[in-house]
C-alpha cells in the first residue's frame, strides 16, 4: 500500500465519535484504518504534532474504537521506518508550516489542519491526505492538487450533505477526479 496522511476526523469517525455521518462512511473509515494498520504507511511530522492531535481527541490507553485502536498501533511502530514515515516540517508560526504547499491558500486552511497538508507536501511522495467529512477541504482541494497534494474523500455522500448544509448559498463542489 502507498503511504498515506490521516486526518484525525478518520480515526474519530472509525470510534463512531462523529453521530451525524452515515453508517456506511464509518465502515469506509474502519476499512481504510484495519487495511492500513496489517499493510500501509502512515505519513506523520517529526514533530509528533498529529500524533499529539490524535491522542488529544482518542483514547489509545484504553481502546475502545477502531480509531483508538489504531493510534495505540501506530504509537507502537513510529519508529518503524517501513510502516511510519515521519517528515520533517518547519512552523514558521503558529499552526503555519513552510512545506504548506500553497503559500495564498494557508490563511484560508483551517489552522489545525495545515499540518496535514505540509506532511503531505514534504514527504517525496507527496502522499494523499485522507479526508473523512471535514467539508471545508472541498474548497481547498482544487489548490492543494495544483501544488501536487491529492486529497482522498472517503465519504463524498456525507462530505456533500454538510457541505450543503454548511454553505447553503452555495452549490457542492466537485470531487478531485480520483474521489
Amino acid at each position: 500500500m502507498s503511504p498515506v496522511v490521516i486526518d484525525t476526523n478518520v480515526l474519530l469517525i472509525a470510534n463512531g465519535s462523529h453521530q451525524d455521518v452515515s453508517p456506511s462512511c464509518r465502515a469506509e473509515c474502519i476499512t481504510r484504518l484495519l487495511a492500513h494498520q496489517k499493510s500501509g504507511v502512515v505519513v506523520i511530522d517529526d514533530a509528533f504534532r498529529i500524533l499529539k492531535e490524535y491522542q488529544h481527541k482518542t483514547k489509545p490507553n484504553q481502546p475502545k474504537g477502531v480509531g483508538d485502536a489504531f493510534l495505540k498501533w501506530l504509537l507502537q511502530n513510529a519508529a518503524n521506518g517501513k510502516r511510519v514515515h515521519r517528515v520533517a516540517i518547519t512552523e514558521t508560526a503558529s499552526d503555519e508550516f513552510a512545506e504548506f504547499p500553497d503559500p495564498a491558500l494557508q490563511p484560508q486552511f483551517d489552522a489545525p489542519d495545515r499540518k496535514f497538508a505540509a506532511v503531505a507536501n514534504a514527504h517525496p511522495d507527496k502522499p494523499p491526505v485522507w479526508q473523512g467529512a471535514d467539508c471545508k477541504w472541498l474548497n481547498w482541494w482544487p489548490q492543494l492538487d495544483a501544488q501536487g497534494v491529492k486529497v482522498e474523500f472517503l465519504c463524498p455522500a456525507d462530505v456533500s450533505r454538510f457541505y450543503a448544509a454548511k454553505f447553503p448559498a452555495h452549490s457542492v463542489p466537485d470531487f478531485p477526479p480520483h474521489a
